[in-house]
């Protein structure tokens, strides 16, 4: 292939043989250019400050403390996990800030063209399974609010169905009259969460007398091994709360002005903003033990156990306003435009997003949230056992194999160095397959529960591992060919 200067920019041979292909290229996934970088530091600290101030992370603190740990226990292990997961962000992220390719591209280089319609449906899914779960908290504050104004409905099943099934249906009309419909609420949805939740702790913090009172709920775990039982798969949970976004980091870091400005930014605002917010939970939680004499790990539920009408009728309008911003922006849109790349010219973005609420009711979000147990043992640890070894192969690749060179000419064509076996690297899906199965299969053979507990871990380093060894000897070649397409 000859250098680039030596075709004219306007010539016909240079749009056949310099053209993307059109199945793998539009403006959406078009590497950014030098105009378009204008992320610094401040504008990453603040995208985590945004995503981290939602009702699922208050849910998350709160569940330790439900499941019996101290506020330090609780801290603790939420701060672990997030600087654990911090690690394959940074690592992710790097590939977006330095080619300003999105997710789905990115991933091509490990997966193949078509391979990487694997992983992107695996996130997708997951995604799906999130805006289920959002729907539900929504349809549980619009009960409440019912019940609110009219106390006997609060016995009444049928009335949370119907509020559930709604709330669904007005998040459906948004998705199709397109999601800059709600655009208005994203820039004061996380600033609501934060004010409605020091609201809430300031109000718990008076009813409970105190800090000390507050805070002062013991371990119910009296020995090492019971708390180790309880920590290690929570650790997991909190790993997999943020594994999805460890994908597709990228998507955010191609705009960051350089690759500083990434790492600095996530690395502040990430464990920050997770353990701020989760501190609320966990103080709220270990409060609501002293009023109410048990742990109320859900928001909504504890809103309803409020005397005061107008300030539980107030704090879940809030929570509502808040919950259906972030299910549109942060359920919707990924797994809407993935569901779209299968089949471009079938599955628009708006059926995509159809996709995404019907197999976000298939998904039963209400047995997911049935329990913390569920929530936080089923599925923040299941899920986190199919998105560990995407992520340990997407690693491992980049910088194992590849030393951090990518060829962005060659991700947006068919045939080039890419190709692998018509568009599939057997090497990723084997290590993909075999990391699942030994990540998950703990939950159904109780010998090897322990591979449940640490199903992220498992996942990430087994596919990993799998992989290199699969593309070792394969790794001069690539190299190589790399290196020839940066000189042409």
């Amino acid at each position: 292939m000859r250098p680039l200067a030596n075709v004219t920019m306007d010539s016909d041979e240079f749009a056949e043989e310099y053209a993307p292909d059109a199945r793998l290229y539009n403006d959406d996934l078009a590497p950014t250019m030098p105009a378009q970088r204008t992320w610094g530091t401040y504008n990453y600290v603040a995208l985590w400050f945004s995503m981290s101030m939602e009702v699922t992370t208050y849910m998350l603190a709160a569940s330790l403390i439900a499941g019996g740990m101290n506020w330090k226990q609780a801290v603790g292990t939420i701060l672990l996990g997030n600087l654990i997961v911090l690690v394959p962000m940074l690592l992710n992220a790097h590939a977006g800030a330095k080619y300003g390719i999105p997710f789905p591209v990115f991933v091509r280089a490990s997966f193949g063209p078509v391979g990487a319609n694997i992983p992107a449906m695996l996130r997708a899914i997951v995604a799906c399974g999130w805006f289920g779960i959002q729907t539900w908290i929504g349809g549980q504050a619009i009960a409440a609010m019912v019940a609110v104004l009219w106390p006997a409905t609060a016995q009444m099943p049928s009335v949370t169905w119907v509020c559930f099934l709604g709330f669904w249906a007005l998040n459906m009309v948004v998705v199709w009259r397109g999601v800059e419909s709600i655009r208005f609420l994203q820039s004061f949805s996380a600033p609501l969460m934060l004010v409605l939740g020091l609201a809430l702790l300031g109000f718990m913090l008076h009813k409970a007398g105190g800090f000390g009172p507050m805070l002062s709920t013991p371990s119910k775990f009296t020995t090492m091994h019971g708390f180790l039982k309880f920590f290690f798969p929570s650790l997991t949970a909190m790993v997999g709360y943020w594994a999805t976004l460890s994908l597709n980091i990228p998507d955010f870091t191609r705009y960051a002005k350089k690759q500083e400005s990434q790492i600095v930014g996530q690395a502040i605002g990430l464990p920050v903003a997770m353990a701020l917010y989760s501190f609320i939970g966990i103080a709220v939680t270990s409060a609501s033990t002293v009023v109410f004499g048990e742990p109320i790990w859900n928001p909504v539920t504890l809103l309803g156990r409020f005397h005061e009408p107008w300030i539980a009728f107030l704090g879940l309008v809030g929570l509502l306003i808040a919950t259906m911003n972030v299910n549109i922006a942060a359920n919707v849109v990924s797994p809407s435009n993935d569901f779209s790349n299968l089949a471009p010219k079938l599955i628009s973005f708006r059926t995509g997003g159809m996709i995404t609420g019907f197999l976000g009711l298939a998904m039963m979000p209400w047995k997911l949230m049935a329990t913390f147990g569920s929530y936080v043992f089923g599925w923040l640890v299941g899920y986190s056992g199919l998105l560990g070894p995407v992520a340990g192969i997407m690693v491992t690749d980049y910088f194992l194999i590849r030393g951090t060179r990518l060829d962005t000419y060659s991700l947006y064509r068919r045939g080039g160095i890419y190709e692998y076996r018509n568009g599939l690297n057997p090497a990723a899906i084997v290590a993909l397959v075999l990391g699942v199965l030994a990540a998950l299969v703990g939950k159904f053979v109780p010998r090897v529960a322990f591979l449940y507990d640490y199903a992220w871990f498992v996942g990430f380093f087994l596919s990993g591992a799998i992989y290199y060894l699969m593309m070792i000897g394969h790794r001069t070649a690539l190299a190589e060919a790399e290196g020839l397409r940066y000189e042409s």
